[in-house]
């Protein structure tokens, strides 16, 4: 068990009171414990810090509690102690109350505004306390008070990495074997016995832990309650041991008997080394217990049995018994080695391809943390093979609305392209498993790798934005577009998964609500892959930082996701916006400039002055355009000089030279002149532009998304490139 147990709140040690006579702080918390109020009274008079700490950020007021001296915590309140003061391990007063199970002093530091469900660094309340000192009283006064029964211990993210935590008031109670308190807690404050911890351990799990061979009379009483209660029996420890391996293990032939009534276990299941129920009876020498399995159906064939059996005197009967129920002289030849298809995954696929695991129709599984991939609210994503074939398993209760969603949505989906697909499912009593393509880790994990994260960032959102389109193709919107939602296999290929939100699309109005609310979510994914995961997804800014490449097309596509044009429907709106300049390249951005500076309004002499009233100019030429002094500022002099054309005179050359004019039209017309008669420009010129794309783009990255921008709001798309174009996607 893990050692968030050894939470420590007891009195400091004769070694924590060195210098005790010169040490103030040392010396009223002995005072305290040992002393009388007088004396409390006069190292108060003298001056001492009443909140003054020693070793472990004991107070005062912490060593009062402890030592149950009510008259000097009044006392000590009086005086100015602090009533929610912490210690080193976020011990408050309140919280040590609930060890002592002092209702008065309980009741004190609530009137004293103690938070009732406050908890220290390990995450123990006064509830969680009271519960695992036995003080039944305590614990009592506490739920009338309020206090969350089901609340699991809270820590943090690094002591959850751990597995640690979630640790319930019910399981710290079952754990010390308090009979008493685990019946109140179910039966009058409606403890759920099916709350797991951390580390995937519900109470029955914690009630058959002990540091004892056998389970003693008390703890198996706790099992048996619980199991008659309707206790969930599949789940784990933290060795992979099934309920039934651990009731075995700790010879407790009554609670063996109830959990195979139930009905709803896998009597061959086994543990992180293979051990099965059978083996660990045959190793503990327990005859009652072996024959109970084998009575139920236990297989005889998995293991050395025989041999096991034979090392120890005196172990006839379970020889016999054995070869009764058909156990080979001989076990069977393990099997050849699987051929990885993961590299992250690859020695868990082996261990797991190489033991023996019960099957589940043609899936093989174990539910136990070394296979685990993801951990969710339903059941998690374990590493299994269906049919041979290595898979994600992700675990559903029959029964939940999230499974039917999952399931319907992936099987309509079978023919997608982008989106996760489904291997096959398999279904044992309550639990539902969904067997889809093993990906190698989520766009966050991806992130997180930095140097070898060299996908770029057009190419996983022009997958995501292709995914989202078919799967609303497919008649469904997924509502949940989150970069832990978005995979990558062993080849670097890119799906979209995780469709138990998803909504299944049945009319026009309907339609357009759920495809907007995936738009949204598009609009916060393409902003978190330009910053490269570099900012939490919860936390993203409202705008595209400045510093980042492609700043301004980033913000025009994010922009376009969050609001619909009147105009244009939801559910039209993606398959336009696939077609927007965040996903063009180099060369489909240069010729789009080319041809919109091809226009005739626009390559006409002087356009500024002239064709006043044309659309494209007046949509182009704004007074305060984002690229002013562009002719005196970006270009090169030489490039403007050579820009003569056909409007220069050879006999006075530079009586009709051209003039560029600071606006944007006139940017795309030396763009188009330039692309068309490039050839004919000098060596000197050629050396400045090299090639004119490259040039024009690095002068004016953001003229593309702002040619475009302007163009569409007068509807002429005249040269927008076809997004549905093999070459563009």
């Amino acid at each position: 068990m893990e050692s968030q147990y050894n939470h420590n709140h007891q009195e400091p040690t004769n070694a924590e009171r060195e210098d005790i006579f010169t040490d103030k702080a040392l010396l009223l918390n002995c005072a305290v414990r040992f002393g009388t109020m007088e004396t409390v009274q006069k190292l108060l008079e003298d001056g001492t810090d009443i909140n003054s700490k020693v070793k472990g950020g004991w107070t005062a007021l912490h060593s009062a509690v402890e030592a149950n001296k009510e008259e000097i915590v009044h006392l000590l309140l009086e005086k100015g102690a602090d009533p929610h003061i912490k210690k080193e391990n976020g011990a408050t007063p309140f919280i040590i109350a609930g060890i002592t199970g002092n209702v008065d002093l309980l009741k004190l530091f609530l009137e004293k505004g103690a938070d009732i469900n406050e908890y220290d660094v390990n995450g123990f309340t006064a509830f969680m306390e009271a519960a695992w000192y036995g003080m039944e009283e305590a614990l009592r006064f506490l739920y009338e008070n309020g206090a969350d029964v089901n609340l699991g211990r809270v820590v943090d993210e690094e002591k959850k990495a751990l597995n640690k935590g979630g640790v319930t008031a019910l399981m710290d109670a079952a754990r010390k074997g308090h009979f008493t308190l685990v019946k109140a807690l179910v039966k009058e404050m409606n403890a759920d016995m099916n709350i797991c911890d951390n580390q995937g351990r519900n109470v029955l799990i914690h009630a058959l832990f002990t540091e004892h061979k056998i389970l003693d009379r008390g703890k198996e009483d706790i099992a048996l309650f619980l199991l008659e209660h309707g206790v969930d029996v599949n789940k784990r420890d933290e060795n992979g041991k099934t309920t039934l391996i651990l009731a075995v293990e700790k010879q407790s032939k009554a609670v063996v008997v109830a959990i195979l009534e139930r009905n709803d276990v896998d009597v061959d299941d086994a543990d992180k080394n293979s051990r099965t129920a059978l083996m660990v009876a045959v190793e503990t020498k327990n005859y009652d217990i072996a024959k109970v399995l084998c009575e139920r159906g236990a297989r005889t064939d998995i293991g050395n049995l025989l041999e096991v059996a034979s090392q120890t005197y005196n172990n006839g009967r379970i020889i016999a018994l054995l070869q009764k129920y058909g156990t080979p002289p001989i076990p069977s030849q393990p099997r050849v080695q699987w051929i990885p298809t993961s590299k992250r995954w690859e020695s868990k696929l082996q261990d797991l391809y190489m033991r023996y695991r019960p099957m589940i129709g043609k899936l093989k599984i174990f539910q136990y943390s070394d296979f685990r991939i993801q951990r969710n609210s339903q059941g998690g994503v374990y590493l299994g093979f269906y049919d041979g074939e290595a898979v994600a398993v992700k675990i559903f209760h029959t029964d939940a609305e999230k499974a039917e969603r999952e399931k319907t949505c992936l099987e309509k989906c079978r023919t997608s392209n982008h989106l996760v697909k489904i291997c096959g499912s398999e279904q044992r009593k309550a639990c539902l498993y969904l067997c889809l393509t093993l990906c190698e880790r989520t766009l966050e994990e991806y992130f997180k790798m930095n140097d070898d994260a060299s996908m770029k960032s057009k190419d996983i959102l022009t997958t995501v934005f292709l995914a989202v389109n078919e799967l609303h193709g497919f008649g469904f919107g997924h509502q949940d577009l989150h970069p832990s939602n978005i995979l990558i296999d062993v080849n670097g290929k890119v799906f979209l998964a995780d469709f138990d939100k998803s909504r299944k699309i049945t009319d026009d109005d309907q339609k357009e609500c759920i495809i907007s609310e995936d738009l949204k979510g598009l609009r916060n994914l393409v902003l978190y892959v330009a910053l490269r995961g570099k900012i939490c997804f919860q936390t993203l800014p409202t705008e595209c930082p400045e510093d980042v490449a492609g700043c301004m097309e980033i913000e025009d596509l994010c922009k376009s996701l969050e609001s619909t044009d009147k105009t244009t429907r939801a559910s039209e709106q993606l398959g336009q916006l696939m077609n927007h300049p965040y996903f063009w390249n180099e060369e489909m951005k240069y010729v789009f400039l080319t041809k919109v500076g091809n226009e005739s309004d626009i390559k006409t002499y002087k356009t500024k002055h002239e064709n006043s009233n044309s659309e494209i100019l007046k949509a182009l030429n704004h007074k305060e355009h984002p690229f002013k002094g562009w002719t005196t500022e970006k270009v090169h002099l030489e490039v403007l000089d050579c820009m003569g054309g056909p409007f220069q005179s050879k006999k006075k050359p530079d009586k009709n030279k051209r003039v560029f004019e600071d606006c944007v039209t006139d940017l795309l017309k030396l763009i188009r002149d330039m692309n068309a008669h490039y050839s004919e420009k000098s060596e000197e010129v050629k050396t400045i532009v090299g090639n004119p794309a490259d040039y024009f783009l690095n002068l004016f990255p953001d003229l593309t998304v702002y040619v475009y921008r302007n163009l569409k709001n007068i509807k002429y798309d005249k040269h927008f490139p076809n997004a549905q174009h093999p070459s563009h996607i």
